[in-house]
């Protein structure tokens, strides 16, 4: 029962993986861009939180009705304005830009908020918890991050299969000349998928802000776990992102049972494992 449990414990920590990867995965597969950026925009938006929720007095789950729109209208502008400008067959130029961005937001997070560790508190969620038997007991607050992961993929999926704009993303992925011959504005969904997947990002943000402390050098290792899941999962397979979020948080679980010293790297090596064995994915489509 003691790892049942902490399977358990692994998988509501892999939804919130999945939430760090979905962003990632949606972008590459629309249009190739690795953003470095992605790990420091999850702790701008955890920041913004923390002003919004100091300030209007209001919970931390009720600031994401301003936290998300805010952050994808960020996500828009920064790729109408900056990245359709880098977007061609060189693959560097984007991933220097979002580098840039990356410093530029960690040094300003820096110098507004100082480098001490921040918090958002939800209060009694925090340590409450549904207990199944007497050695298995999960948290309210985890299940609800997992549950919130799960349904942000249904919303994404049924966005991408069933509406007009799921199609343009889909087709200016596909072909961008042909999606253009359609009637879409290929820069105009480029900025749209940014959107989506800072939004995304917005509510991963606030996720962490509530689970525990962050700072504003903590971006990176967000996206290092967010790329794990990615690659673990397959690249563009949202739901295989969820599983490749889900397998990381478990192995991380588990190697933290035995030794709490082992927890990172057992990740880690799990995901070069993958990238060794199938580069592809476990759950992605050999190309």
């Amino acid at each position: 029962m003691v790892w049942l449990n902490t399977v358990i414990q692994g998988t509501m920590l892999g939804g919130l993986y999945a939430m760090f990867a979905i962003g990632l995965s949606l972008i590459f597969g629309v249009m190739k861009l690795v953003n470095i950026a992605h790990g420091d925009l999850i702790v701008l938006s955890a920041y913004l939180a923390l002003v919004i929720t100091q300030t209007m007095g209001v919970d931390p789950f009720v600031s994401l009705l301003i936290v998300v729109p805010i952050i994808a209208t960020v996500g828009y502008l920064l790729q109408r304005g900056l990245f359709n400008r880098t977007l061609g067959d060189d693959l560097l130029p984007p991933i220097l830009v979002s580098f840039g961005l990356s410093i530029i937001i960690q040094n300003g997070v820096l110098v507004a908020f100082s480098g001490d560790d921040r918090r958002l508190q939800a209060g009694p969620l925090e340590v409450a918890s549904l207990r199944i038997g007497d050695t298995v007991a999960i948290g309210l607050l985890p299940l609800l991050q997992f549950v919130i992961a799960v349904a942000v993929i249904v919303v994404l999926h049924l966005l991408i299969r069933r509406t007009k704009t799921g199609r343009g993303l889909r087709a200016v992925s596909d072909d961008q000349a042909m999606a253009q011959v359609m009637g879409f504005n290929n820069r105009h969904m480029y900025g749209v998928a940014m959107a989506l997947s800072l939004g995304i990002t917005a509510v991963a943000g606030v996720l962490i802000a509530i689970r525990g402390n962050f700072d504003p050098s903590a971006g990176p290792a967000r996206l290092i776990y967010g790329f794990e899941a990615v690659i673990i999962g397959g690249v563009g397979n949202i739901w295989g992102t969820l599983l490749g979020g889900i397998v990381l948080g478990v192995v991380q679980a588990i190697g933290g049972a035995i030794d709490p010293r082992f927890q990172i790297l057992a990740g880690h090596l799990v995901f070069l494992l993958v990238l060794a064995l199938r580069p592809s994915g476990l759950f992605g489509v050999k190309a």
